[in-house]
């Protein structure tokens, strides 16, 4: 067994056993568990898992999160309605909860295990069956806390709703599981602001699993902005279900940590349902960035469109995987992805795999990947003018990324991203 997992056991066996077994998760915990020591990590010629350090990751020691304390003022750019959590554990003096509508239920999941039924919780209760999946079945089997999002049906919440993890230092490493629930009945319309954060430097491992059940008619627009440390390593899963003429529009922004995979997995399943997507990932100094995306086209007239931008600099390395199914029967289907990247540097590297598989009929599919470098021509134009080189580099770079922020379909939204894709003059 790994040094890493041998310290997530440890995790697992000092956790109290009503808490361990709340909500009637007892036996799922248990399995999710055993499942994840008896496959080990993935090996290092996993397809799914090929650019992500396993070996140095194998070797690391994760005690448990026992919270910290940050600086309020951390927080002074985030409105409410916000729900705060600090290495892990919801901080209830930095939430706030107020600017919710009617209908909206907004709970932490460590507060709601304690009195929730089992039926409550049940789709905490999933097993993750590919023996690839170990950090999904740890997340299973150790995430005691969380957001548990809930909206009733044709309820319209206009404020965005804030989730805010905040990394902060420890005496020793340390590792939290978030499980998160955003689940919108027929009609339901929601902005969801995820914001990862860092309070000071550390090097602790954030391992978050999203779910994301949208009715038929729901829609979400999803924002998740990660500015972790940068000796931080990130890994987020998000697993969506899309119902008949549901509409999920999501956008990640990939500014931080040391490490940072995120996997997306998306199936629509009704009619009409439709996924739009974008991202922005900025790799400098030795810094991963890895993103894969898989989308399922189950249903008639289902639609994505997915675009996805990166910029590499230095030593960094930035890989994508973009996979779309269109299945026999899904018939109408229009599945469009891009992925554009910009190799600033000569020891960067970027690593790119669409993935179209079609077994429908009368299908519209596009995708395409490309790798290469700032247009010279654009920017001699730019410099012509007075503009100095850092600034039109920035400028040109700005532009390449901008256009993601699109797919949000929000100008208010959008507005308020675009400013932070100032990052970039640094580059």
């Amino acid at each position: 067994m790994s040094a890493l997992l041998d310290s997530f056991a440890q995790q697992y066996a000092a956790l109290p056993e009503p808490l361990r077994a709340a909500g009637g998760l007892a036996e799922s915990r248990s399995k999710a568990l055993a499942a994840a020591l008896r496959d080990d990590l993935p090996a290092a010629r996993a397809e799914r898992w090929r650019y992500f350090p396993l070996r140095p990751m194998a070797q690391r020691v994760f005690r448990a999160a026992t919270g910290a304390s940050v600086d309020a003022a951390l927080l002074s750019d985030i409105p409410a309605p916000r729900l705060v959590f600090v290495n892990g554990w919801c901080d209830r003096s930095l939430s706030d909860l107020s600017g919710l509508a009617e209908g909206v239920r907004v709970e932490s999941l460590g507060r709601l295990l304690h009195q929730a039924h089992p039926r409550d919780v049940a789709w905490m209760g999933r097993l993750f069956t590919d023996a690839d999946e170990s950090f999904a079945r740890l997340n299973a089997a150790l995430a005691v806390e969380g957001a548990v999002i809930q909206l009733e049906e044709n309820v319209q919440q206009t404020a965005p709703l804030h989730l805010v993890s905040i990394g902060a230092s420890e005496a020793a490493d340390v590792a939290w599981h978030l499980r998160h629930l955003i689940e919108l009945r027929h009609g339901a319309c929601l902005s969801v602001i995820e914001h990862q954060l860092a309070a000071d430097a550390h090097a602790h491992f954030d391992n978050t699993l999203c779910h994301v059940h949208l009715k038929p008619g729901a829609v979400l627009r999803h924002v998740r902005q990660q500015n972790a440390s940068e000796h931080a390593t990130l890994l987020y899963r998000t697993d969506a279900v899309l119902a008949a003429g549901a509409e999920y529009r999501r956008v990640d922004l990939e500014l931080g940590a040391a490490v940072s995979r995120h996997e997306c997995n998306a199936s629509l399943q009704g009619e009409a349902a439709s996924m739009i997507s974008g991202g922005a990932m900025l790799a400098d100094g030795k810094r991963l960035l890895d993103t894969r995306l898989q989308l399922e086209h189950i249903a008639l007239d289902t639609r994505c469109d997915l675009r996805w931008r990166g910029l590499a600099t230095e030593r960094a390395k930035l890989s994508f995987f973009g996979g779309i199914h269109i299945r026999q029967g899904a018939d109408g289907t229009d599945a469009q992805l891009s992925n554009r990247n910009l190799l600033l540097a000569d020891t960067a590297e970027v690593n790119t795999q669409p993935v179209l598989v079609i077994d429908a009929d009368e299908v519209k599919a596009a995708h395409g990947a490309t790798v290469g470098q700032l247009d010279a021509q654009a920017l001699f134009y730019l410099q012509s003018r007075g503009i100095p080189k850092p600034d039109a580099r920035a400028l040109l770079m700005q532009a390449f990324l901008i256009e993601v922020l699109d797919v949000l379909d929000d100008a208010d939204l959008t507005a308020s991203l675009a400013p932070v894709l100032s990052a970039i003059k640094s580059y």
